[in-house]
């Protein structure tokens, strides 16, 4: 778990990991009086009313930008499904409620986007190596089902080492164009690049002697 830099204001207290941020850009150009691009420091917490600024960071896909109120009313909470979104040539987006083991501890989390390129710096997490290595991959088509249940509960996130992402828990995984494509308990998430069966792991990792 990295550093994290605190920008506190009145009545909301911003919390901001750089290691996890790939610059989606929802939380410029949601609140632009709050994060400014250019501005040192680029982040101004008074600079839109707390409950706005709330909801803007919760847009915040990798989970970089967390907050703490003052109102306890507008604490984030985890959205009722726990879904896993195959970005198209990008990483795993993931938003419900999880943990996620870490070298230094586990942690809590409602957003998170996971390195499926193999090539990041931060692993498990995303830090836009994808675009840099030209990663390719559509993600997954759509499920042949009529229906679907909610997946609620924990979702355990466990990097294994050198080897994949192990999911364990009720995860739904959809595709980039939001359909459904698989409703899983446990899985095995691709982290190196090399599987033919992406997003999910082959053993590739084991052929190109993937590392993280």
């Amino acid at each position: 778990m990295g550093k994290i830099r605190e920008y506190e204001g009145k009545d909301i207290t911003i919390l901001y990991d750089v290691a996890r941020c790939y610059h989606a850009t929802e939380c410029i150009h949601g609140a632009p009086a709050v994060f400014k691009k250019d501005a040192r420091p680029w982040v101004h917490p008074d600079g839109e009313d707390a409950a706005k600024t709330a909801q803007i960071i919760q847009r915040c896909p990798t989970g970089a930008l967390h907050y703490r109120p003052k109102d306890a009313s507008l604490n984030e909470t985890p959205q009722p499904e726990n879904v896993v979104t195959v970005t198209e040539d990008g990483p795993l987006l993931a938003r419900g409620d999880f943990e996620i083991a870490l070298s230094d501890g586990t942690l809590r989390e409602t957003r998170a986007a996971f390195c499926r390129c193999g090539a990041s710096a931060n692993k498990p997490f995303c830090d836009a190596s994808h675009i840099k290595i030209g990663f390719h991959d559509p993600g997954p088509e759509a499920a042949n089902a009529t229906g679907s249940s909610v997946s609620t509960g924990i979702v355990k996130f466990n990097p294994a080492r050198n080897g994949p992402l192990l999911a364990s828990g009720s995860l739904t995984v959809r595709n980039a164009a939001g359909e459904l494509a698989a409703q899983l308990q446990q899985t095995a998430f691709c982290r190196c690049g090399a599987s033919a069966n992406k997003p999910f792991c082959d053993g590739s990792h084991q052929g190109i002697a993937f590392a993280g």
